[in-house]
Protein backbone atom coordinates (compact mmCIF):
# COMPACT_ATOMS: atom_id res chain seq x y z
CA UNK A 1 0.00 0.00 0.00
CA UNK A 2 1.16 3.92 -0.71
CA UNK A 3 0.21 6.78 -0.17
CA UNK A 4 -0.16 9.77 -2.94
CA UNK A 5 -0.61 13.25 -2.34
CA UNK A 6 -0.87 16.56 -4.31
CA UNK A 7 -0.60 20.32 -2.41
CA UNK A 8 -2.48 22.54 -4.68
CA UNK A 9 -1.12 26.32 -3.59
CA UNK A 10 -3.84 28.56 -5.66
CA UNK A 11 -4.01 32.25 -5.85
CA UNK A 12 -7.12 32.09 -3.06
CA UNK A 13 -6.54 28.94 -1.34
CA UNK A 14 -3.95 25.90 -0.23
CA UNK A 15 -5.50 22.53 -0.45
CA UNK A 16 -4.32 19.07 0.30
CA UNK A 17 -5.57 15.69 -1.01
CA UNK A 18 -3.85 12.39 0.07
CA UNK A 19 -4.79 9.02 -1.28
CA UNK A 20 -4.53 5.78 -0.27
CA UNK A 21 -3.48 3.39 -3.48
CA UNK A 22 -3.65 -0.41 -2.45
CA UNK A 23 -1.91 -3.59 -4.43
CA UNK A 24 -4.59 -4.16 -6.49
CA UNK A 25 -5.06 -0.72 -7.47
CA UNK A 26 -7.69 0.99 -5.82
CA UNK A 27 -8.16 4.26 -4.66
CA UNK A 28 -9.55 5.70 -1.99
CA UNK A 29 -9.48 9.49 -0.62
CA UNK A 30 -8.36 9.66 3.09
CA UNK A 31 -7.36 13.57 3.69
CA UNK A 32 -8.73 16.52 1.87
CA UNK A 33 -7.80 19.67 3.62
CA UNK A 34 -8.49 23.66 2.86
CA UNK A 35 -7.02 27.17 3.61
CA UNK A 36 -7.99 29.97 2.28
CA UNK A 37 -4.39 31.57 2.59
CA UNK A 38 -5.19 34.73 -0.66
CA UNK A 39 -1.83 34.39 -1.65
CA UNK A 40 -2.24 37.12 -4.32
CA UNK A 41 -3.96 39.52 -1.95
CA UNK A 42 -2.64 42.99 -2.43
CA UNK A 43 0.38 42.01 -5.16
CA UNK A 44 -0.81 44.80 -7.19
CA UNK A 45 0.70 45.39 -11.32
CA UNK A 46 3.95 44.92 -9.31
CA UNK A 47 2.89 41.26 -8.32
CA UNK A 48 4.50 41.23 -5.08
CA UNK A 49 3.26 38.17 -2.81
CA UNK A 50 2.77 40.75 0.09
CA UNK A 51 4.23 39.56 3.50
CA UNK A 52 0.91 39.28 5.17
CA UNK A 53 -0.69 36.48 2.36
CA UNK A 54 3.09 34.37 2.55
CA UNK A 55 2.69 34.14 6.31
CA UNK A 56 -0.79 33.08 5.89
CA UNK A 57 0.31 30.30 3.06
CA UNK A 58 3.37 29.54 5.51
CA UNK A 59 0.94 28.48 8.25
CA UNK A 60 -1.32 26.25 6.25
CA UNK A 61 1.16 24.46 4.63
CA UNK A 62 2.76 23.88 8.22
CA UNK A 63 -0.89 22.41 9.21
CA UNK A 64 -0.72 20.04 6.23
CA UNK A 65 2.69 18.62 7.16
CA UNK A 66 1.25 17.71 10.16
CA UNK A 67 -1.39 15.60 8.60
CA UNK A 68 0.83 13.71 5.39
CA UNK A 69 3.86 13.28 7.94
CA UNK A 70 2.21 10.57 9.56
CA UNK A 71 1.30 8.78 6.47
CA UNK A 72 3.35 5.96 5.29
CA UNK A 73 4.86 5.55 1.74
CA UNK A 74 3.85 8.78 0.33
CA UNK A 75 4.56 10.42 -2.72
CA UNK A 76 3.89 14.10 -2.06
CA UNK A 77 3.50 16.76 -5.76
CA UNK A 78 3.40 20.56 -4.59
CA UNK A 79 2.36 22.36 -7.66
CA UNK A 80 2.26 26.75 -6.98
CA UNK A 81 -0.77 28.44 -9.80
CA UNK A 82 -1.02 32.00 -10.93
CA UNK A 83 -0.25 33.76 -7.98
CA UNK A 84 3.51 32.48 -7.62
CA UNK A 85 3.89 31.94 -11.25
CA UNK A 86 2.84 35.92 -11.84
CA UNK A 87 5.41 36.95 -8.53
CA UNK A 88 8.56 39.08 -9.07
CA UNK A 89 9.74 37.46 -5.90
CA UNK A 90 8.89 34.16 -6.69
CA UNK A 91 12.26 32.80 -5.85
CA UNK A 92 12.15 33.91 -2.26
CA UNK A 93 8.82 32.69 -1.64
CA UNK A 94 9.49 29.43 -2.93
CA UNK A 95 13.13 29.62 -0.13
CA UNK A 96 11.03 30.42 2.84
CA UNK A 97 8.44 27.44 1.91
CA UNK A 98 11.66 25.37 1.61
CA UNK A 99 13.13 26.38 4.99
CA UNK A 100 10.27 26.47 7.17
CA UNK A 101 8.44 22.75 5.95
CA UNK A 102 11.03 21.06 3.64
CA UNK A 103 8.80 21.07 0.31
CA UNK A 104 9.65 21.60 -3.10
CA UNK A 105 6.96 23.58 -4.87
CA UNK A 106 6.73 23.16 -8.23
CA UNK A 107 5.28 26.04 -10.00
CA UNK A 108 3.26 24.92 -13.02
CA UNK A 109 2.28 27.06 -16.15
CA UNK A 110 -1.21 27.61 -17.12
CA UNK A 111 -1.01 25.53 -19.87
CA UNK A 112 -0.05 22.30 -17.36
CA UNK A 113 -2.88 23.53 -14.59
CA UNK A 114 -5.14 23.14 -17.77
CA UNK A 115 -4.29 19.67 -18.61
CA UNK A 116 -4.35 18.71 -15.49
CA UNK A 117 -7.87 19.83 -14.89
CA UNK A 118 -8.61 18.32 -18.03
CA UNK A 119 -7.84 15.17 -16.52
CA UNK A 120 -9.54 15.79 -13.31
CA UNK A 121 -12.74 16.25 -15.44
CA UNK A 122 -13.05 13.72 -17.79
CA UNK A 123 -12.10 10.77 -15.54
CA UNK A 124 -14.67 11.40 -13.28
CA UNK A 125 -17.51 13.10 -15.64
CA UNK A 126 -19.51 11.61 -18.65
CA UNK A 127 -18.76 14.42 -21.40
CA UNK A 128 -18.66 13.96 -24.92
CA UNK A 129 -17.95 17.66 -25.72
CA UNK A 130 -17.47 21.20 -23.45
CA UNK A 131 -15.68 23.95 -22.31
CA UNK A 132 -14.19 23.50 -19.03
CA UNK A 133 -13.65 27.16 -17.57
CA UNK A 134 -11.95 26.78 -14.25
CA UNK A 135 -11.77 30.00 -12.77
CA UNK A 136 -9.11 30.71 -9.35
CA UNK A 137 -8.18 33.88 -7.40
CA UNK A 138 -5.85 34.69 -10.18
CA UNK A 139 -6.03 32.66 -13.48
CA UNK A 140 -9.21 31.06 -15.43
CA UNK A 141 -8.11 28.46 -16.86
CA UNK A 142 -10.52 27.54 -20.89
CA UNK A 143 -10.31 24.07 -22.23
CA UNK A 144 -12.43 23.09 -24.89
CA UNK A 145 -13.01 19.44 -25.31
CA UNK A 146 -14.16 17.37 -28.57
CA UNK A 147 -15.39 14.13 -28.63
CA UNK A 148 -13.45 13.58 -25.02
CA UNK A 149 -10.51 14.78 -26.55
CA UNK A 150 -8.29 18.03 -25.09
CA UNK A 151 -8.54 20.53 -28.54
CA UNK A 152 -7.42 23.80 -26.99
CA UNK A 153 -6.62 25.42 -24.26
CA UNK A 154 -5.48 28.60 -22.48
CA UNK A 155 -4.95 29.94 -18.98
CA UNK A 156 -6.16 33.91 -18.88
CA UNK A 157 -4.58 36.23 -15.87
CA UNK A 158 -7.48 36.82 -14.70
CA UNK A 159 -9.76 35.31 -11.41
CA UNK A 160 -11.57 36.45 -8.75
CA UNK A 161 -9.18 37.95 -6.49
CA UNK A 162 -6.96 40.30 -8.78
CA UNK A 163 -10.80 41.43 -10.92
CA UNK A 164 -12.10 42.30 -8.20
CA UNK A 165 -8.99 44.24 -6.96
CA UNK A 166 -8.63 46.08 -10.01
CA UNK A 167 -12.38 46.86 -10.68
CA UNK A 168 -14.70 46.52 -7.79
CA UNK A 169 -14.98 48.48 -4.58
CA UNK A 170 -15.18 46.02 -1.50
CA UNK A 171 -18.27 47.33 -0.41
CA UNK A 172 -21.24 47.58 -2.43
CA UNK A 173 -20.43 47.47 -6.24
CA UNK A 174 -21.35 50.41 -8.99
CA UNK A 175 -23.07 49.69 -11.90
CA UNK A 176 -20.05 51.48 -13.87
CA UNK A 177 -17.69 48.71 -11.88
CA UNK A 178 -19.35 46.07 -13.26
CA UNK A 179 -19.67 47.10 -16.67
CA UNK A 180 -16.16 48.38 -16.85
CA UNK A 181 -15.49 45.02 -15.81
CA UNK A 182 -17.54 43.08 -18.25
CA UNK A 183 -16.33 44.80 -20.79
CA UNK A 184 -12.57 43.99 -19.94
CA UNK A 185 -13.29 39.90 -19.66
CA UNK A 186 -15.38 40.34 -22.96
CA UNK A 187 -12.14 42.06 -25.02
CA UNK A 188 -10.48 38.87 -23.86
CA UNK A 189 -12.87 36.54 -25.07
CA UNK A 190 -13.16 38.26 -28.30
CA UNK A 191 -9.73 37.78 -28.72
CA UNK A 192 -8.94 33.87 -28.50
CA UNK A 193 -10.71 32.82 -32.15
CA UNK A 194 -10.78 28.91 -30.93
CA UNK A 195 -13.38 29.98 -28.68
CA UNK A 196 -16.00 30.39 -31.12
CA UNK A 197 -16.20 26.18 -31.42
CA UNK A 198 -17.60 25.93 -28.04
CA UNK A 199 -20.88 27.95 -29.12
CA UNK A 200 -23.67 26.20 -27.46
CA UNK A 201 -22.08 23.69 -25.41
CA UNK A 202 -21.97 23.27 -21.88
CA UNK A 203 -19.95 24.50 -19.26
CA UNK A 204 -18.03 22.36 -16.87
CA UNK A 205 -17.47 24.95 -13.93
CA UNK A 206 -14.67 24.21 -11.73
CA UNK A 207 -13.64 27.05 -8.94
CA UNK A 208 -14.35 28.04 -5.96
CA UNK A 209 -16.36 31.13 -7.23
CA UNK A 210 -18.14 29.11 -9.72
CA UNK A 211 -19.03 26.33 -7.29
CA UNK A 212 -20.47 28.79 -5.10
CA UNK A 213 -23.17 28.92 -7.80
CA UNK A 214 -24.60 25.47 -7.36
CA UNK A 215 -24.06 25.53 -3.26
CA UNK A 216 -26.37 28.81 -3.19
CA UNK A 217 -28.84 27.08 -5.55
CA UNK A 218 -28.77 23.73 -3.79
CA UNK A 219 -29.48 25.40 -0.46
CA UNK A 220 -32.23 27.52 -1.98
CA UNK A 221 -33.59 24.46 -3.00
CA UNK A 222 -33.27 23.05 0.50
CA UNK A 223 -30.68 19.78 -0.71
CA UNK A 224 -29.23 18.05 2.21
CA UNK A 225 -25.92 17.49 1.37
CA UNK A 226 -25.57 21.28 -0.29
CA UNK A 227 -22.55 20.74 -0.95
CA UNK A 228 -21.65 17.52 -2.57
CA UNK A 229 -21.90 19.12 -5.85
CA UNK A 230 -19.60 16.57 -8.85
CA UNK A 231 -22.00 16.43 -11.84
CA UNK A 232 -24.82 18.86 -10.79
CA UNK A 233 -26.47 20.82 -13.33
CA UNK A 234 -27.75 24.95 -13.41
CA UNK A 235 -29.78 26.30 -15.82
CA UNK A 236 -28.56 29.09 -17.15
CA UNK A 237 -31.85 31.26 -15.77
CA UNK A 238 -30.95 29.95 -12.30
CA UNK A 239 -27.35 31.22 -12.58
CA UNK A 240 -28.68 35.20 -13.65
CA UNK A 241 -31.15 35.39 -10.81
CA UNK A 242 -28.39 34.29 -8.10
CA UNK A 243 -26.03 36.73 -9.97
CA UNK A 244 -28.18 39.89 -10.40
CA UNK A 245 -29.58 39.48 -6.76
CA UNK A 246 -25.56 39.34 -5.63
CA UNK A 247 -25.55 42.53 -7.43
CA UNK A 248 -27.76 43.90 -5.16
CA UNK A 249 -26.28 43.65 -1.68
CA UNK A 250 -23.64 44.83 0.09
CA UNK A 251 -20.67 43.17 1.58
CA UNK A 252 -22.73 42.30 4.79
CA UNK A 253 -25.46 41.23 2.92
CA UNK A 254 -22.98 38.75 0.50
CA UNK A 255 -21.92 37.47 3.80
CA UNK A 256 -25.57 36.50 5.07
CA UNK A 257 -26.45 34.77 1.71
CA UNK A 258 -26.99 30.55 2.44
CA UNK A 259 -24.11 28.60 0.57
CA UNK A 260 -21.84 31.93 0.03
CA UNK A 261 -19.09 31.61 2.25
CA UNK A 262 -18.04 34.68 4.24
CA UNK A 263 -14.66 34.38 3.22
CA UNK A 264 -15.46 35.00 -0.20
CA UNK A 265 -18.16 36.85 -0.46
CA UNK A 266 -15.87 40.45 -1.05
CA UNK A 267 -14.62 38.76 -4.31
CA UNK A 268 -17.46 37.09 -5.68
CA UNK A 269 -18.73 39.56 -7.62
CA UNK A 270 -15.22 39.72 -9.65
CA UNK A 271 -15.35 35.74 -9.74
CA UNK A 272 -18.40 35.04 -11.10
CA UNK A 273 -18.36 38.08 -14.09
CA UNK A 274 -16.13 35.79 -16.03
CA UNK A 275 -18.64 32.44 -15.76
CA UNK A 276 -21.34 34.83 -16.57
CA UNK A 277 -19.98 36.42 -19.48
CA UNK A 278 -18.98 32.74 -20.94
CA UNK A 279 -22.69 31.48 -20.47
CA UNK A 280 -23.52 34.84 -22.43
CA UNK A 281 -20.68 34.58 -25.09
CA UNK A 282 -21.34 30.96 -25.95
CA UNK A 283 -24.78 31.41 -25.77
CA UNK A 284 -25.11 28.05 -23.08
CA UNK A 285 -28.45 26.55 -21.72
CA UNK A 286 -26.48 25.51 -19.03
CA UNK A 287 -23.26 24.89 -16.44
CA UNK A 288 -22.33 21.37 -14.90
CA UNK A 289 -20.33 21.46 -12.07
CA UNK A 290 -17.17 19.55 -10.91
CA UNK A 291 -15.68 19.34 -7.66
CA UNK A 292 -12.60 17.62 -9.17
CA UNK A 293 -9.77 19.01 -11.19
CA UNK A 294 -5.99 19.99 -10.64
CA UNK A 295 -5.32 17.35 -7.71
CA UNK A 296 -7.70 14.81 -8.62
CA UNK A 297 -6.08 15.39 -12.67
CA UNK A 298 -2.36 14.92 -11.25
CA UNK A 299 -3.60 11.62 -9.39
CA UNK A 300 -4.79 9.77 -12.80
CA UNK A 301 -1.42 11.44 -14.44
CA UNK A 302 0.13 9.59 -12.08
CA UNK A 303 -1.83 6.48 -11.59
CA UNK A 304 -1.44 6.37 -15.70
CA UNK A 305 2.33 6.89 -15.58
CA UNK A 306 2.38 3.89 -13.05
CA UNK A 307 0.59 1.64 -15.57
CA UNK A 308 2.86 2.43 -18.30
CA UNK A 309 6.04 1.33 -16.00
CA UNK A 310 4.79 -1.99 -15.40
Amino acid sequence: MEHFGVIDLGSNSARLSVWEIDADGSVKQVLKLKEMVRLSEGMGTAKILQEPAMARTLAALAGFKTQYDQLEHLTLRAYATAATRQAANQKEFLKRVKKAVDLDIQVIEGSKEAQLDYLGVINTLPIQNALIMDTGGASTELILVQNRKLQHLVSIPFGSVNLSERFLSKDMVSAAEVFNLMTAVEHTYNSLWWLRKAQNLPIIALGGSNRTLAKIQRRRDEVPNFEDIHGYRMLTSQVNVIFSDILTKDLEARKAVPGLAKYRADIIVGGLVPVVMMIRYLDSDRLTFSQYGLREGALYEYLNNKDEDH
